[in-house]
């Protein structure tokens, strides 16, 4: 099993190839500009959501409703890149969302959703992410972590939860599909051309940046039976046999779309999950990289889910929903450093 990089180590890579990208970048070189430009673009799992403090923070006029916060990775990247700099300093524009969809990146505005201090009158829409970002030909990376709210893997693991809680099967509902819904196959195929166009769209509008993709972890366990069934801090009522299926059927297909599209393109996809195995929702605390259904996060964070039955504060916990913690959003800072480093040496 891999683990993540420790910091030591993950120290001595940045600082190494900081030093290689001082040496061999020639002086005036192209993009000779003083600061290399990043944009990170992506949903919940790039955002950060309840990870950190909010970015903007509570209070600030220019909120969003997008739910970033500081120790999702790009901060944490970020951070690292301040620190030991490849060469020159890297300008961070990270405009990632809660819920966004893969049209969210490229062609649609997204309303955010957030349920930390929403306007009377609910978040305005805002423009798609390439907008948002800027790119342009003076973009040198640009990173993108989408294409589960395109599933959407949220909603169907819901509907996993309330079909385990009666004994029914999520696996029979999305691959024998009721009128009006489709089937887990029809599923990936519509996210994989998505992922074709926006992709394109990105190279389009960022003719000169390398474009990096970063998968999603292993937010699910190498065999079902290792939930906790009565605990809606692992996956609550979801049977065994359905976290195996959306592990196997719908998680590690996802992420081979992802990649299979951005290696098409020639773009560097980033594998989060090889190294979060071992480190699902079902674990312990101390353990899991990604919360439960109901889990530890930020005291601004909600306890209970609106429109539902679901509320997590009477075990004393927030909506987490199955998204990273601050130690999963280390680990995935780990390998998009090495991922961006790589790129920039690479210009």
């Amino acid at each position: 099993m891999r683990h993540r990089v420790s910091r030591p180590r993950k120290r001595a890579l940045a600082v190494g190839l900081a030093l290689l990208v001082a040496v061999l970048a020639p002086s005036g070189s192209a993009g000779a500009a003083d600061q290399y430009e990043w944009a990170a673009l992506g949903d919940s799992y790039t955002a950060g959501g309840f990870v950190g403090a909010p970015q903007p923070a509570l209070g600030d006029p220019s909120r969003d409703g997008c739910d970033r916060t500081s120790d999702a990775y790009p901060g944490v990247v970020e951070r690292e890149l301040d620190e030991f700099p490849p060469g020159k300093p890297v300008h961070l524009t990270n405009v990632s969302c809660g819920n966004a969809t893969i049209a969210d990146i490229a062609n649609a505005r997204q309303t955010p959703i957030s349920p930390v201090q929403p306007p009377a009158d609910g978040w305005p829409a805002v423009d798609p992410q390439i907008q948002r970002a800027g790119l342009n030909d003076r973009t040198d990376v640009v990173t993108v972590g989408v294409g589960g709210n395109s599933l959407p893997f949220g909603g169907m693991l819901l509907t996993c939860l309330t079909q385990g809680a009666t004994g029914a099967s999520c696996r029979d509902h999305y691959t024998d599909p009721p009128e009006g819904e489709e089937s887990i196959q029809d599923k990936l195929a519509r996210v994989q051309d998505e992922y074709i166009e926006m992709l394109a769209r990105v190279h389009q509008a960022a003719p000169n940046a390398k474009v990096i993709t970063v998968g999603y972890p292993a937010v699910l366990p190498e065999e079902g039976s290792a939930c906790n069934r009565l605990s809606l801090s692992e996956l609550g009522s979801v049977t065994h046999a359905d976290v195996d299926w959306l592990r196997d059927d719908v998680l590690k297909p996802l992420n081979s779309t992802i990649k299979r599209v951005s290696e098409f393109f020639g773009d560097r996809y980033v594998d989060v999950y090889s190294s979060s195995v071992g480190h699902d929702a079902c674990r312990p605390a101390d353990t899991k990289w990604v919360e439960g259904i109901c889990g530890a996060a930020e005291d601004y964070w909600p306890g209970n889910l609106p429109g539902t039955l679901l509320d997590c504060r009477l075990i004393g916990k927030r909506i987490t929903l199955v998204h990273p913690n601050a130690a999963g959003h280390a680990n995935a800072a780990a390998h998009v450093e090495r991922a961006i480093r790589i790129a920039l040496l690479e210009r």
